[in-house]
């Protein structure tokens, strides 16, 4: 078997505008499929109100599905669960919004005001759509 002693290399013309075309393709792509990644979220239909005003603060927020489920800052909580957050909130002089779907029961909203007024929190707010009469 014979090796080659000596190598020869070739001094060539690398063209790099096919790796331009192809990099900038994969930019669109991943630009254009990004725009439609949805956040998951709570979908909750609010009530009117013509007494309404917008809240400036930074709140805690119990959001109630029209199916009667609680949410504590967008993650699903049973009411035994919310007390126990809701006791170690109480030390802190924050005020609560409870989002509350339309259809959702007075009943259930009530259970949680009281729960709230129970634990100790007194700036208890429910939110609402300013109504356009």
């Amino acid at each position: 078997m014979r090796f080659k002693k000596h190598l020869e290399f070739e001094s060539g013309h690398l063209d790099i505008a096919p790796l331009i075309d192809v990099v900038f393709l994969l930019l669109i792509f991943f630009m254009l499929t990004s725009s439609y990644i949805f956040q998951p979220g709570i979908k909750i239909n609010l009530p009117k109100a013509v007494t309404s005003e917008v809240i400036q603060e930074k709140n805690l927020i119990i959001a109630v599905s029209a199916e009667d489920l609680i949410y504590l800052n967008d993650k699903p909580v049973t009411l035994n669960q919310l007390r126990e957050y809701l006791q170690g909130f109480s030390k802190e002089d924050r005020p609560l919004l409870i989002k509350a779907d339309r259809s959702s029961s007075l009943g259930k909203v009530v259970q949680i005001w009281d729960l709230c007024r129970d634990v100790g929190l007194t700036q208890i707010n429910i939110a609402t759509n300013q109504s356009m009469e």
